[in-house]
């Protein structure tokens, strides 16, 4: 089974101000060879050191960063001026910043939903896509995962995740969310921002052998604020697209190769999505992956996404 390629560090790591935000990225592998960013998911998360890992460092030059509020993009948990044209224009100013003709989107999760943004508004800029767990950000899509879908397989967990929210308010989830991570109460926010990652993280890592959902913690709880913050953030407000954006506009997406990678047994994000891309896009593939969830990480996930990376520079070079 193939494995992450060797730990690499960056050759050179940035940051550029935009608005009230300062924006981190950083370039690894090879300098001279095939543009690709990594597009971490969320909304709220961060790249990594192992996000680096799945190209090939002596054929890829490698682009990580951290989208507005995130990890090591200021001020951490900022909303203000957050939304996903924001970030779509912050992903072309980057590009523009490093002097890159055109790359090869890599996006899981929240990730792919905005590497197809990025797509349908910059189509001349793209080189190629793989996605991973795809995520459309439609109502439904959020529904399954905060209002009736995944609840009806973890009702358990669902009671701890609806537990802090009054009945009276438990129709709109985001919303009820959403208003205490933004609000003056601190205990509140921390109460909530826990109750939120445990719910999330007991989903997506129901897979692992290494995780007890029972004892599931999200570790810092400051950064579980910073991150739950941007996340309510986002579907409270929709995701900032229209219903149905994505497949509305799929004739935008250039012509140009695209990798689909969906986990079969991904409860977070359902490979419906990634199965309707696939009809939407002539020039996609999909793999749909028997034992995947919805983690990169994963080692079935691993080997797939190593794979396709390794197809993909082959196809690009």
């Amino acid at each position: 089974m193939r494995s992450l390629y060797p730990e690499i560090v960056p050759f050179q790591t940035h940051s550029f101000k935009v608005d009230e935000h300062l924006i981190y990225f950083e370039q690894s592998g090879n300098q001279n060879g095939i543009p690709v960013v990594f597009i971490h998911g969320g909304p709220g998360s961060g790249s990594n050191a192992n996000h680096r890992r799945y190209f090939d460092p002596e054929r890829f030059h490698i682009v990580n960063y951290d989208q507005r509020g995130c990890h090591r993009s200021k001020p951490t948990g900022c909303v203000d001026n957050n939304t996903t044209q924001h970030l779509i224009e912050d992903l072309e100013g980057i590009r523009n910043f490093l002097k890159i003709d055109k790359w090869l989107l890599f996006g899981g999760s929240w990730g792919s939903t905005l590497a197809l943004l990025y797509a349908e508004t910059y189509p001349d800029a793209v080189t190629g896509m793989i996605l991973r767990g795809s995520f459309l950000a439609r109502e439904a899509d959020l529904d399954w995962f905060i209002k009736s879908g995944v609840n009806k397989i973890f009702p358990d967990y669902w009671q701890d995740f609806v537990s802090v929210i009054p009945e009276a308010e438990r129709e709109d989830m985001a919303l009820a969310y959403y208003k205490r991570l933004h609000g003056n109460n601190k205990q509140e926010q921390k109460q909530a921002a826990k109750a939120w990652s445990v719910w999330a993280g007991r989903i997506v890592t129901y897979l692992l052998d290494s995780v007890n959902g029972d004892s599931y913690d999200p570790g810092d709880l400051e950064r579980a604020v910073n991150e739950v913050k941007i996340e309510t953030h986002y579907a409270r407000f929709a995701y900032f697209i229209e219903e149905n954006q994505i497949l509305k506009n799929i004739d935008l997406i250039p012509d140009v190769p695209v990798r689909i990678i969906h986990g079969r047994k991904d409860l977070t994000c359902l490979a419906e999505a990634s199965w309707l891309l696939n009809c939407s896009l002539p020039t996609s593939k999909l793999m749909i992956v028997k034992d995947g969830g919805h983690l990169a990480g994963e080692a079935p996930m691993v080997e797939a996404l190593i794979k396709t990376t390794d197809e993909m520079a082959s196809l690009l070079k």
